[in-house]
């Protein structure tokens, strides 16, 4: 079992058994499909954060921006570099002059008007030139590629959300500086409510009743209230012998955000006869154990 199992084992045995128990009903809890830290991929100082805590953000909309003056500065001059055109025209023009004049004495050559030292060195000058053109191909070519590898990096300097959701708590602000070695602080924490989990302890004769891509009712608590119907996504295969439960997670769509995360619940399971998941005895048994 996993820490994060563990801790919501722990928290549906201490606080769900509160809730009254229905016929073919059992306690759950609603949580977001996955929480994330944001944070800066390079380090700098923050010049804005462009939301607060309980905004709804969308996949892709720009969070935070860092001070970038540098940065937009270096990407300019690599752009400039990588359109220059002088160095490949001075190149053309001279394997062009080049070429002519080789061409010119080597007939010369051929009619013994000029020597054939004459002729060989007009054809090395050629193959000079044409050296040349080549490398201020390449040059322009590194250039493209420094330009792309400094646009990448201003663009690190802007942060966009990477889920739809929430924020759920904003731990830095504009002027101070975002560490991207300092795991310990991040910029903002996010929390991804479009797709809701719905995790639940099911005891063991319900095992038989589950299917993955089963769809069942779930019963938010109040104020939210109301009835959605969940998706079974995962179905634990290793039981807990000492509740005699195995845990169950759903997947609950959240179309415009609406439903809160973090909320108790109940989930409907037609054909098990609903129950708290332990009683205190078997509750006293367990809790030391998920713990370890």
């Amino acid at each position: 079992m996993t820490m994060k199992r563990r801790q919501l084992h722990i928290l549906l045995l201490t606080l769900l058994p509160s809730l009254p128990a229905l016929a073919g009903d059992f306690d759950c809890m609603i949580e977001p499909r996955k929480s994330v830290e944001v944070r800066a991929a390079s380090e700098g100082m923050i010049e804005k954060i462009w939301v607060d805590r309980g905004d709804m953000v969308k996949a892709g909309q720009v969070l935070v921006t860092l001070d970038s003056g540098v940065e937009k500065a270096a990407t300019e001059s690599a752009r400039y570099r990588a359109t220059m055109q002088g160095k490949i025209r001075t190149g053309e023009s001279r394997v062009e002059f080049a070429t002519q004049k080789y061409v010119r004495r080597d007939k010369l050559a051929g009619q013994s008007f000029v020597s054939q030292q004459d002729r060989d060195e007009s054809l090395t000058e050629k193959r000079l030139a044409e050296s040349e053109l080549v490398e201020a191909h390449d040059d322009r070519k590194l250039s493209e590629l420094e330009y792309r590898r400094l646009s990448e990096q201003l663009r690190l300097r802007t942060i966009k959300s990477p889920v739809d959701g929430v924020v759920v708590d904003r731990m830095l602000h504009a002027g101070e500086l975002a560490d991207n070695r300092d795991l310990r602080k991040p910029i903002l924490k996010l929390a991804d409510i479009g797709t809701l989990h719905v995790e639940a302890l099911l005891p063991i004769e319900a095992y038989s009743k589950l299917s993955v891509g089963q769809s069942l009712d779930v019963l938010p608590e109040v104020p939210v209230g109301g009835s959605y119907k969940a998706t079974v996504r995962v179905i634990d295969r290793v039981m807990d012998p000492a509740s005699g439960t195995f845990g169950v997670r759903l997947e609950l769509p959240n179309p415009g955000l609406k439903l809160p995360a973090g909320i108790r619940c109940k989930l409907s399971l037609p054909g098990v006869a609903g129950r708290s998941v332990l009683a205190p005895a078997a509750m006293k048994r367990v809790v030391p154990a998920a713990t370890r």
